[in-house]
């Protein structure tokens, strides 16, 4: 019998030589008809933990590695996408003020309604 191979993305690469891989299947709803998104996680066996999150890979069925793990990575098909990373290049004798987030206009109106209090004419 063949081992089934399937096609997911890495969730997580935090154990050892062990990486989580997400496997999402189509499939029609029943009753509705619509077609929604499944996804199952599997843990899979990564020698060199050569795996990073966000990988396409393919993954393939083996004898049980460990309590969770009987799969193994087979290789990559994807790349993780990039990671956008911030630079700020700031002096280190100036102080730098850091700006509180804006809250929303709901809030605001919210607020101020309790802060002023309503005057009553007699």
């Amino acid at each position: 019998m063949p081992k089934r191979v399937l096609t997911g993305t890495v969730v997580s690469d935090k154990g050892d030589k062990t990486v989580v891989v997400r496997v999402e299947r189509r499939v029609k709803h029943p009753l509705y008809g619509k077609i929604i998104k499944l996804s199952k996680k599997y843990h899979a066996h990564d020698e060199g933990n050569a795996y990073k999150s966000g990988e396409q890979v393919r993954i393939q069925e083996c004898a049980p590695v460990s309590k969770l793990k009987s799969w193994t990575v087979l290789d990559r098909i994807g790349a993780a996408p990039a990671e956008v990373a911030d630079i700020v290049e700031t002096d280190v004798s100036k102080p730098v003020a850091v700006a509180k987030p804006a809250t929303p206009a709901k809030a605001e109106k919210g607020k101020a309604k309790k802060a002023e209090p309503e005057a009553t004419e007699a």
